[in-house]
């Protein structure tokens, strides 16, 4: 009777989760109190410069590890774009980096292909990306700080057209 109980429990919480309606909206990171300090591989851009994450310090970063080969990545593309354009500037910016295996031109195909407008582009060998920011899963973003500090993680697509991701950003730059 006892195990019956609990598979019923068990199967109803499964039911409600299915029919539980949209999550609240909420700020796409927890933010650390102070940053913590990170690796950087080469990172390469599209005119062919070799770089690293502190080249970018002095601006709030939204760094967003993806590939044309995930799913979730393309399809949170174009908001990433969309974001970029509505509040980058000369204290923040967006920067997509691709760790396709074949190189940084792939990346420039799909973005030509979905119509990316106001997003740059970079690339990094996806091993050594691995290894520098330790995440599992791809899309990654990182919300980094102005000292080239890891301020917050997401793992998993978001909606960057919310307002919460807008606000969270612009909290960011005060």
């Amino acid at each position: 009777m006892a195990q019956s109980l609990s598979r019923r429990a068990t199967l109803a919480g499964l039911g409600a989760s299915l029919a539980a309606g949209p999550a609240l909206a909420r700020p796409p990171f927890q933010l650390r109190g102070e940053g913590q300090p990170l690796l950087s591989p080469p990172i390469i851009s599209e005119d062919g410069s070799t770089g690293k994450l502190a080249d970018f310090a002095g601006k709030v970063i939204l760094l967003n590890i993806w590939a044309t080969w995930c799913p979730p990545c393309r399809e949170e593309m174009p908001a990433l774009d969309r974001l970029h354009g509505r509040l980058a500037g000369a204290d923040f910016m967006v920067l997509p980096l691709c760790i396709d295996d074949t190189g940084i031109q792939r990346g420039r195909r799909f973005f030509d292909e979905i119509g990316i407008r106001y997003l740059p582009l970079f690339w990094a060998e996806s091993l050594r990306v691995q290894l520098a920011f330790a995440f599992i899963g791809l899309p990654t973003t990182l919300l980094v700080n102005r000292q080239s500090q890891e301020i917050g993680r997401l793992p998993g697509p978001y909606d960057w057209d919310s307002d919460e991701a807008d606000q969270q950003i612009l909290d960011s730059l005060a």
